[in-house]
């Protein structure tokens, strides 16, 4: 039977050892920064499912200097989305996540972003608003500001911000009365 030599087993397990860390070492080239480490996310932003929207939306955060800075949580109608009574599992998903990113990323603010021509305030309102721009905007601010006095009254230490977008990619700020 053979024997082994003297260190052949240790120096087996070093290589072993050696090639497990290379591949560590090699994957975590691979994979983002900010898979690597946990840490501070400065906002978390609500926005809507619409595809047409997805571009214009990043290129709103990162003129914010929120590029790579912000949690993202999408519900169909955004603030609407996380307040109607029609679809009530989306307002549990949107506090949890909030819950979530202010634990886990200490979150500072939220940004909710509406959008005209919201195929979901056509399902849950059951009126075209996009034909009436002025009705639109009061709505949509309604249901920004309801959204944002709930959010403060459950985290007061949140700042929260309000905007409305158009197709064009271009974004209104609504301010509270």
């Amino acid at each position: 039977m053979c024997q082994p030599q003297p260190g052949y087993s240790s120096r087996r397990g070093f290589i072993k050892l050696a090639a497990l860390g290379a591949g560590a070492v090699m994957l975590g080239s691979f994979l983002p920064r900010t898979a690597l480490a946990s840490g501070q996310a400065d906002a978390l932003l609500l926005s809507c499912m619409d595809y047409r929207l997805v571009d214009d939306t990043a290129r709103f955060m990162a003129g914010k200097g929120l590029k790579d800075k912000y949690d993202h949580v999408i519900l169909a109608g955004a603030s609407l989305g996380a307040l109607t009574g029609k679809f009530p599992a989306w307002n549990t998903t949107f506090w949890e996540h909030l819950g979530v990113a202010i634990k886990l990323h200490q979150v500072h603010k939220v940004v909710l972003l509406d959008h005209r021509d919201c195929g979901a305030y056509k399902v849950v309102k059951g009126e075209d608003f996009g034909k009436m721009p002025e009705k639109e905007t009061e709505v949509h601010a309604e249901t920004l500001m309801a959204l944002r006095s709930n959010i403060i009254k459950q985290h007061p230490a949140l700042e929260v911000e309000c905007y409305l977008m158009a197709l064009d990619g271009s974004v209104e700020h609504i301010i509270p009365a």
